[in-house]
């Protein structure tokens, strides 16, 4: 009976104690939306975005300079002398992080998939397995073009209170002190002898 279908679909589902089609179908939505699942597919879920594609190209790419700069030179690097995988997979690394910062800025607006949120888990483990192996095992840093101006202007807010104490110690006029005596008023023991010797 297709009016009772709904009731007869509900009682199977419920029809053992632990509910299990049940307790599985809600843990996999509730992974599916943890993971924002969705914000690496198109609308309708037809495939993959255009930018998911592109950055997972690139991600591979890197992860394969890095295998390749490391081929047959394991034995004979040091654990913290990675700087060719440093020197040659630099350009790879910095398109794959700038890629990933847009993909950042276009997802809090909405980007290619629709839904407003964080990027999909994929893209994220992706970007931070680079990353560790970029800082961590590689030791890579880029150097950081701001950190003169930063350090000058830094020094020059330190020694502001250091030049003001000094130009004004320096400047300002040591004015002695002269202690004046005020002058004493005679007692009033003497001023009643000089009342009685009057009187």
């Amino acid at each position: 009976n297709s009016s009772e279908s709904h009731n007869c679909a509900k009682s199977i589902l419920t029809s053992d104690r632990l509910q299990i089609v049940v307790t599985l179908s809600e843990f996999f939505n509730e992974t599916w939306e943890a993971a924002n699942c969705a914000n690496c597919l198109k609308n309708n879920s037809e495939g993959l975005t255009n930018s998911t594609v592109e950055f997972l190209d690139l991600f591979n790419k890197s992860l394969t300079c890095f295998e390749h700069n490391l081929q047959g030179q394991t034995f004979y690097l040091s654990p913290n002398n990675y700087t060719e995988v440093c020197k040659n997979c630099n350009e790879s690394y910095k398109m794959l992080n700038d890629l990933y910062n847009n993909l950042q800025r276009m997802n809090r607006q909405g980007g290619e998939s629709g839904h407003s949120a964080h990027l999909c888990i994929d893209v994220e483990d992706a970007m931070n397995i680079t990353r560790k192996l970029w800082s961590r095992t590689f030791n890579c840093s880029v150097p950081c073009s701001d950190t003169v101006p930063v350090i000058a202007v830094s020094s020059f807010i330190l020694f502001l209170p250091i030049v003001f104490y000094l130009s004004s110690f320096l400047h300002s006029k040591q004015k002695k002190r002269i202690l004046i005596l005020p002058k004493r008023i005679q007692s009033n023991a003497s001023l009643v002898n000089i009342q009685e010797k009057c009187s």
